[in-house]
């Protein structure tokens, strides 16, 4: 699908003003976002899409996520993870054949608790992400070693990759690449406030420099008690305080904390009325599991989307727990359980609601980690493997360069970690274009796109 045109000024307009800022000084960053939101282009969309990031906090062990098959890598694999390794026979069920063969006869599957997905990949609508990291441009493990190119900042620091990864901006960055999706179609939404919602909490991903992530819970909008509930018993206490809130003030800041809690109290109520309006799923998810229940918000919402006026929506979705120095071999599979059940549930959703094609869904973590076992888990590494789900995904396939598996083999910096050979900035690009972010305003969304020669990975049905 060609991306869509762009309604405002361009990437060459942006650039402009944003060099006419730089003389502001100290005052850049801020001058500079808001050049972004003035030129934050609007554009219009006939149709409905959806991405959904499903982000697995504490850097998810990939060794064990998608273990290889094949009889020579996995003896590799187990003469390197040791107790940690996944004993091959118990991979069976779950070993992948993909439309097109590996290099080398090597067979990759997934793990045993993440069996809810293979029928996904074999009917084409899951692929399979290659050592995906975050980068700034192209590197070699010569490169690396020299440090002769420019490295994301403190590499294998959890807050510090977390926000390259979910902005392609170091710690302290202000918005991320969801968001900036976000600030070029939430224009064309009847409703702005639903274009960037985030149902677990608050990430960089959800924040673009114009659009504002609107956090909900498992259940629904957050409401502001006292208001959505008699006050003391108090309609009239409710009414007083819902005056008080929303009256407008003269002073800057008073003013912004009122639009704010205006913008709240709307929601609230819009998104209320409107999932009351839609039916319930038939699609089961798991109560006990909570990026099921996350999910199932996420499909809820979409199901609402006429009553939204939502044309293009991010979501950002969660799970914790993946930080596994020890009782890897422990923890981990339940981790793998909820998330195979939750984006298997998820999925059907989609097709439940005839909108498959038009909703995909990738996972991201902090980083990936060693090859190497510690004695019992794994340490933080750097490149790692990732799904992508959809109807509109060219599934039943892998993407990248699949690694060696060998400690101070050709992919690793030291220590198992694996030198990505895929970049989360490729991976956001191609996904923005799905979206129909047009190549020019492409920097917008991934400020470092123009390091890269390929950016669009080919990951969706033409």
């Amino acid at each position: 699908m060609k991306p869509l045109p762009t309604a405002r000024a361009s990437r060459r307009a942006f650039l402009q003003r944003a060099g006419q800022l730089s003389l502001a000084g100290v005052a850049a960053p801020w001058a500079l976002n808001l050049a972004a939101m003035a030129e934050a282009a609007a554009q219009t969309a006939p149709d409905y899409k959806a991405l959904v990031c499903v982000f697995l906090y504490g850097a998810n062990d990939h060794g064990n996520t998608l273990p290889p098959y094949d009889a020579a890598s996995h003896a590799s694999y187990l003469a390197t993870r040791g107790s940690l390794a996944t004993a091959r026979a118990s991979l069976a069920a779950t070993a992948l054949t993909p439309g097109v063969a590996l290099p080398g006869g090597r067979q990759m599957a997934l793990a045993p608790e993440l069996a809810p997905l293979k029928s996904l990949f074999d009917a084409g609508s899951m692929g399979v992400l290659l050592n995906v990291g975050t980068l700034i441009q192209p590197t070699t493990l010569a490169q690396y070693n020299a440090r002769s190119v420019p490295l994301p900042p403190k590499l294998f620091s959890h807050n510090d990759q977390q926000s390259v990864w979910q902005s392609s901006l170091p710690e302290g960055a202000t918005s991320g690449w969801g968001g900036r999706v976000g600030d070029l179609f939430q224009a064309g939404n009847g409703k702005s406030t639903f274009t960037c919602v985030n149902v677990s909490g608050n990430a960089v991903f959800m924040s673009g420099r114009e659009a504002v992530q609107y956090q909900v819970s498992s259940s629904g909008s957050v409401a502001l008690r006292g208001i959505q509930s008699p006050l003391f018993g108090s309609q009239a206490c409710s009414d007083a305080l819902r005056a008080l809130t929303t009256a407008s003030r003269p002073h800057l800041m008073q003013a912004e904390h009122t639009r704010v809690m205006a913008r709240a109290i709307d929601a609230n109520a819009s998104l209320s009325t409107a999932l009351a309006g839609v039916p319930a799923l038939a699609t089961p998810f798991d109560a006990a599991n909570p990026l099921a229940t996350q999910l199932q918000l996420v499909a809820r919402m979409i199901a609402a989307r006429s009553a939204l006026g939502a044309k293009r929506q991010v979501f950002f979705v969660s799970l914790g727990g993946f930080d596994l120095h020890d009782f890897l071999v422990a923890q981990h599979p339940g981790l793998l359980a909820h998330v195979g059940g939750a984006i298997r549930s998820f999925y059907d959703a989609t097709v439940e609601l005839g909108v498959a094609q038009q909703v995909t869904t990738f996972t991201g973590s902090d980083f990936g980690r060693t090859l190497t076992s510690n004695g019992d888990g794994s340490d933080h590494g750097w490149g790692s493997h990732h799904f992508l789900v959809g109807g509109a995904v060219q599934g039943q396939r892998f993407y990248g360069q699949l690694p060696a598996i060998a400690v101070n083999g050709t992919d690793d910096v030291g220590q198992g970690r694996l030198l990505p050979t895929m970049a989360v900035d490729q991976l956001a690009a191609t996904l923005a274009r799905w979206m129909g972010v047009s190549d020019t305003d492409l920097p917008l969304v991934v400020p470092n796109i123009g390091n890269y020669t390929l950016r669009d990975l080919g990951l969706f049905k033409a």
